[in-house]
């Protein structure tokens, strides 16, 4: 029979994996250096002794993102490919501007849980659970709404109003990473087989041949 002390170590670690995220930092910092030639799961330090107060610092998330696109929207990321002062930290934010009836469309971050603060305007966001449920989460937000995204589960945002709004995001990693479904599905490179798709959606294969054209 399993002794206390060993049921104890188990649940110990169970948890550590199903809460683990981007690894603590081992310093006061490890400013990001993109330049350095190592390949490391994650970003190399750059010397301490360069390190200035610049790379703790991002400006312009008091600007609004251009949002004349198909989807009426704009994300101005701050992760540590735009903030260096980010690596080892385990966070990153964005800004997401949406244009009247605008829509964020359905992504994941494969990395990072997300929570979402409405900063102006009234937000329809959502998320779908995993298989076999794939059960529609949905909630509309007012300004200063909180609603939090699960890690890698697919989500989406719409601004249900005929004028300008904004959310901030908060991420749960330096890195959260961003996978469009529509633009992974249908505009990756090279594409996937059109025959695939086309059992997979249940349609005829020149349809996925005209969405893919469009991607």
């Amino acid at each position: 029979m399993m002794s206390r002390f060993l049921i104890l170590s188990l649940l110990l670690a169970t948890c550590a994996i199903a809460f683990a995220s981007d690894p603590s930092p081992l310093q006061d910092f490890c400013v990001a250096d993109p330049k350095n030639p190592v390949l490391v799961n994650g970003v190399v330090c750059k010397d301490p002794k360069l390190v200035k107060a610049d790379d703790f610092l991002f400006r312009g998330l008091n600007m609004m993102g251009n949002t004349s696109n198909d989807v009426g929207s704009n994300v101005t990321p701050v992760t540590v490919a735009e903030l260096p002062g980010l690596n080892t930290f385990g966070i990153s934010m964005a800004r997401i501007d949406f244009a009247p009836m605008g829509i964020n469309p359905p992504h994941t971050h494969p990395q990072a849980t997300e929570i979402l603060t409405v900063i102006e305007g009234r937000i329809l966001v959502g998320f779908v659970t995993s298989n076999p449920e794939n059960r529609l989460i949905t909630k509309i937000l007012e300004k200063g709404d909180v609603f939090v995204f699960p890690q890698g589960l697919i989500h989406f945002q719409k601004n249900l109003e005929n004028k300008y709004a904004v959310a901030i995001a908060g991420l749960s990693s330096q890195n959260p990473g961003v996978i469009t479904i529509a633009n992974a599905v249908f505009g990756s490179n090279p594409d996937i087989p059109g025959d695939i798709l086309a059992k997979a959606f249940q349609v005829d294969v020149k349809f996925v041949y005209q969405i893919q054209s469009k991607f």
